[in-house]
């Protein structure tokens, strides 16, 4: 299975668990982050790794941008990064 590679790319979180810069690496199991966001963010995950493209901008590609839902205080952007 493909894996997702996801980058913070801006971070306010209140719960100290994502800072800007920090990229995990999805292959089957949740990385630490808080479950608010991973649960916003599972299903594009797990598209994107049995093969789907998304609208991203003007384009379909396999990759997304995903905000907290507290008040989007965390940005992450998310990429299939194929083996």
């Amino acid at each position: 299975m493909p894996k997702v590679k996801l980058t913070v790319t801006e971070s306010k979180c209140r719960g100290g668990y994502c800072k800007k810069g920090d990229i995990f690496i999805i292959e089957d199991l949740c990385p630490p982050i808080c479950h608010e966001l991973w649960n916003c963010m599972y299903p594009l995950i797990y598209a994107i790794q049995n093969g789907a493209d998304l609208d991203y901008g003007n384009i379909r590609s396999p990759q997304f941008d995903m905000k907290c839902p507290d008040s989007g205080r965390v940005s992450i952007h998310g990429e299939r990064i194929d083996n």
